[in-house]
């Protein structure tokens, strides 16, 4: 059996994009952790992409694997994305390179150079490409497609779009409350269901012609899909993307589980 992989960053203009991104001028350490590095993308660099997904920032799955939204996150947007007949023609970036420390301040999100840097990644996979829509994940990533619309490239651009509720942000805003998780579940759900209706019409192109299905109330099966072997780089394990939560910030402080990263091989791969 083959292990398929995503051949990383060898083309034009991705390679220069990759040599040359900001750092500590741009991104301030008081806000990001720069300490793991940029994690730039994941999908679909050969012009075959129809969707592009813009996220927040990478967590500690993805400082791992140096593949963008590729935990719980990036697992439901992938089933957003199958509900479209998209199942590999697809593309992520991210708002910001490196993961967000605490909160991004107005003066950071507005900095031309950190603007300009990013601007580059959506010119490099919009213009003159076949990208027929575009998903932004949260206020950040909506953020990002403003600044970039307002731009004379980006108002040359036509593509369907639409900005959705974080993928997590029912955890993030319960706080352990059950019955708060539940009701910002379902107003999740009813948010996604309105940019599938907003999206459907302009895919034109999908990898697999699949007749729509809005989501319930609740997740249910099949709402979350796993992340394909051939998004990551060579080598991974498979239980790197068929699972969930074998990476963890880990520490007795904040500065603590800022430097660590803990790892577990999940149950029943070693016997």
């Amino acid at each position: 059996m083959g292990h398929p992989f995503d051949p990383g960053y060898v083309p034009e203009p991705f390679q220069s994009l990759c040599e040359d991104y900001p750092e500590a001028a741009v991104y301030p350490p008081g806000q990001f952790r720069l300490e793991w590095g940029p994690i730039f993308h994941r999908g679909r660099l050969d012009g075959s992409a129809r969707i592009l997904v813009i996220g927040q920032d990478p967590a500690q799955h993805e400082t791992i694997v140096r593949r963008i939204l590729v935990g719980e996150a990036g697992q439901r947007v992938q089933g957003f994305l199958a509900k479209l007949g998209i199942t590999r023609s697809y593309v992520f970036i991210n708002a910001y390179l490196y993961s967000v420390y605490g909160s991004v301040k107005a003066k950071t999100r507005k900095n031309p150079a950190l603007i300009e840097y990013r601007n580059r990644w959506l010119e490099a996979l919009l213009v003159g490409r076949q990208i027929e829509a575009v998903l932004a994940l949260g206020q950040a990533a909506d953020e990002a497609w403003q600044f970039w619309s307002a731009t004379a490239v980006g108002q040359s651009v036509e593509v369907a779009y639409a900005a959705v509720t974080h993928p997590t942000q029912p955890e993030s805003s319960s706080k352990g409350d059950k019955a708060k998780l539940l009701a910002a579940t379902t107003k999740l759900l009813q948010n996604w269901n309105a940019a599938l209706q907003t999206l459907s019409p302009h895919i034109q192109h999908p990898d697999a012609p699949t007749p729509l299905v809005f989501y319930g109330e609740s997740w249910a099966d099949g709402d979350r899909v796993g992340i394909p072997e051939f998004d990551f780089p060579a080598g991974l394990p498979a239980w790197m993307h068929e699972q969930d939560g074998w990476a963890k910030r880990a520490g007795a402080n904040n500065l603590a589980k800022r430097r660590n990263i803990t790892l577990t091989v999940p149950k029943g791969i070693v016997t």
